[in-house]
């Protein structure tokens, strides 16, 4: 008998909806809306720093992130990539960032200001999946330290796979990580159980989560073609390992066959 494909859904919006709803996971996720010109405003107005993502895609490519500083002579700037702008009132900053932006559907979210390591910032990505017996599992947890210039964290956008207590040490003790991770292991099991009730054939998820200045803890998205390779950067081979094998009972990756001798 042939296997369900595995379930994948780009779009932020689809996967951000469950969360909110569900009465445990909400208090994670960060005040997510449509892109519109009165969303951002308002979001600019109560957050003074909020995120512009397209509603479908990857590797923070297209993520703008936008402020607002009520006393600046040019309070409105945003940053995509590498560039910077400023501006003296919120049309001019509304045009140029529709201007901008890929032409697609987009996201406003509650920028959430991130931990940091070294002067950079960072978050987190967990790795969950379906073990042989249908159960999820977290499977890994791995940080991502900023691109010094960059506003994402993503390794293809220039980030810096590094272990997460590695990342935590100048903000926790030693037990207080330990304790954060098991925190973070449940947490990414109760994301993939809660989508699982819409999205019935997920094996596999990715939570994007980040710690703010007040070491809260926060959902920013959700992937559901997450990146297993990306732990291959960490010391424990093991931890990939485990990672593939899982992969391969599920049918992400094929069966490796041995060469007859």
């Amino acid at each position: 008998m042939t296997p369900m494909p595995i379930q994948r859904v780009r779009s932020k919006l689809a996967k951000t909806k469950p969360l909110v709803g569900d009465p445990v996971l909400h208090e994670f996720v960060p005040d997510t809306r449509a892109f519109n010109r009165g969303n951002v405003q308002q979001m600019l107005d109560k957050y003074e720093m909020i995120y512009v993502k397209p509603v479908r895609g990857t590797f923070g490519k297209g993520v703008i992130r936008v402020k607002k500083k009520g006393r600046a002579s040019r309070p409105y700037r945003f940053q995509s990539g590498l560039r910077k702008y400023r501006f003296g009132s919120f049309d001019y900053m509304y045009r140029k960032l529709l201007a901008l932006k890929q032409r697609k559907a987009y996201l406003t979210q509650q920028g959430i200001h991130l931990l940091k390591h070294g002067g950079r910032r960072f978050d987190l990505r967990i790795m969950v999946q379906k073990n042989p017996r249908s159960f999820w599992e977290t499977t890994g947890i791995i940080g991502r330290l900023a691109h010094p210039g960059k506003v994402v964290t993503n390794y293809h956008s220039g980030g810096t796979p590094l272990p997460i207590d590695k990342l935590l040490s100048n903000h926790m003790s030693s037990e207080e990580i330990l304790d954060f991770q098991k925190q973070l292991q449940t947490l990414g099991v109760n994301v993939a159980k809660v989508l699982e009730k819409r999205f019935p054939r997920l094996k596999e998820i990715g939570v994007d989560a980040a710690i703010d200045q007040n070491k809260k803890l926060w959902i920013l998205e959700v992937n559901t073609l997450p990146d297993p390779f990306l732990f291959r950067k960490l010391r424990n081979p093991d931890i990939f390992r485990r990672m593939y094998a899982y992969a391969v009972s599920y049918g992400r990756f094929p069966i490796k066959r041995r060469r007859k001798m």
